[in-house]
């Protein structure tokens, strides 16, 4: 889901506003807590003013159905494709992220190509939960559309309070 600019959704980290440009899904989760990766994962990816990225990723489990996840799957393609619009598709962002937003922070890349580094990334500890049966309806599209797990190659995480 791409958002224009001046679309109002800004993410404040250490005085820079980064705002919303898109969000996407990945399935199973690119990002691994504990060594665990979960069903699938939507990055929320924001830019600043300079051209610094940062991603936010929501981790999402099998459990009950999600209701913002409900409405954005009527308007998925039928078949696998390029980018399509859908007119009239409106979404809060907001509806896919957990109450409690205690995350991991690293500097990363990008996880599709080009793999540009420099992102930092914020993976929220909580998971939001997904129904198995939207989790099935992405991967008839995306069977597995992530990027294999990556070393740390000494970056650090970093954990909120």
């Amino acid at each position: 889901m791409n958002y224009p600019p001046g679309n109002g959704n800004f993410l404040a980290i250490e005085g820079r506003r980064y705002e919303l440009r898109q969000f996407h899904f990945h399935r199973p989760s690119e990002k691994y807590v504990n060594g665990k990766p979960y069903d699938m994962a939507v990055h929320f990816m924001h830019e600043d003013g300079d051209g610094k990225v940062a991603g936010v990723a929501v981790l999402l489990q099998a459990g009950k159905a999600n209701p913002a996840i409900e409405r954005l799957w009527r308007h998925m393609p039928k078949t696998p494709g390029p980018e399509q619009e859908a007119a009239g598709v409106e979404m809060n962002p907001g509806d896919l992220l957990p109450s409690d937003t205690a995350y991991y922070s690293y500097t990363g890349s990008l996880t599709a190509p080009p793999c540009t580094e420099g992102v930092t990334w914020f993976v929220l500890k909580t998971p939001v939960e997904i129904s198995s049966e939207e989790v099935g309806a992405f991967a008839k599209l995306y069977p597995h559309d992530v990027r294999p797990l990556q070393p740390l190659n000494g970056r650090v995480v970093k954990e909120s309070r």
